[in-house]
């Protein structure tokens, strides 16, 4: 049989092959320039519309629009605290047109409440982009008796049984955080749970309940305006609306654990897609501009974490969440 050699000629050496290959790979079209995305993008959000999170969502989906060179249209899909909307990416193909603008209340503290949580966040879903970071406050009326966590805990100690407290439901961050602080301080407070923010925020300036649960947008006008006083913040930042306002970890109550949204896609979603959403997502929350936007929605600078990083954020607040639900035997049907 007739053989063929192949002989590089003279000055022609494997440095010279290898720098003409690393050429014609980088005259290669990359993957985000061509692959992706060729069609409009679906974002799908639990949040009612001109909610905070949808406003959010709203945020990133022009900022990603204009990025990527794509419609990013943004779908409300409202119901059973965003497992819905949840449901729909998770049932969704894998290609990148279709994801979720979750946040921590509807994935990892819905797994860890719910009996019967038809998806698993860590497993069904794939982390992009963590956006945002952030707690809730624990208010008090004016004539309340403490005005900090270390007296709210002393008052309570002193008096078992004798204080309630507001949150928006059964299951909620509030709920879950008051029977952590309850568990680890040995106190013992009713839970009032109501149905809304909005409600509890009436009922505590008319004296019906006098300590409770509100998100830092709604608690901060009226602190500002005197009605309300913040007794601690939970998370591991200060809010931008209300500096003053101590995190209870500074006052030696060390729940330092974030609520956040994030960009999820479905299980498989390919590691490129994942890895231009990520790079998009981040240039637009360091930008001055999308960080000027956050500080008008209260929201301080967002942590930049790459998916992996995310993944172990989602990973390590299920545990924590999971934790609490099954000490105070808070399971939802």
């Amino acid at each position: 049989m007739e053989q063929t050699t192949c002989t590089l000629g003279p000055g022609i050496g494997r440095r010279t092959m290898l720098a003409a290959a690393l050429l014609a790979i980088a005259g290669a079209p990359a993957f985000g320039q061509q692959s992706f995305p060729t069609r409009p993008i679906t974002l799908v959000v639990g949040n009612s519309p001109g909610s905070g999170g949808d406003l959010l969502c709203r945020m990133i989906a022009n900022g990603l629009s204009a990025a990527l060179k794509q419609p990013v249209i943004v779908e409300n899909r409202v119901g059973a605290n965003s497992v819905i909307a949840g449901l729909q990416v998770v049932r969704a193909k894998a290609d990148g047109y279709t994801l979720l603008f979750g946040n921590a209340s509807g994935t990892v503290i819905n797994q860890a409440i719910q009996k019967a949580m038809p998806f698993d966040a860590r497993s069904d879903l794939t982390a992009i982009a963590q956006v945002g970071a952030g707690g809730v406050a624990l208010v008090a009326t004016p004539d309340f008796p403490a005005s900090s966590m270390k007296d709210f805990i002393a008052s309570a100690k002193a008096n078992p049984g004798k204080y309630n407290y507001a949150s928006w439901g059964i299951g909620t961050s509030g709920h879950l955080v008051m029977e952590w602080i309850a568990h680890h301080r040995a106190i013992s407070v009713i839970h009032v749970p109501y149905k809304s923010i909005s409600a509890i925020a009436q009922d505590m300036q008319g004296g019906v309940v006098q300590v409770g649960w509100l998100d830092v947008a709604t608690a901060m006008p009226l602190v500002k305006q005197g009605r309300l006083k913040v007794l601690g913040l939970t998370g591991s930042q200060r809010a931008p609306g209300l500096p003053e306002a101590p995190l209870m970890a500074e006052q030696g109550v060390e729940f330092t654990t974030d609520g956040w949204y994030g960009l999820f896609g479905p299980k498989g979603t390919p590691a490129a897609v994942v890895a231009l959403l990520n790079q998009e997502v981040t240039r637009l929350l360091t930008s001055p501009a999308m960080r000027e936007k956050f500080l008008q929605l209260n929201i301080a600078d967002s942590p930049v974490k790459s998916p992996e990083a995310f993944a172990r954020t989602v990973r390590d607040d299920l545990a924590v969440w999971d934790q609490i639900a099954r000490s105070a035997n808070i399971r939802l049907d």
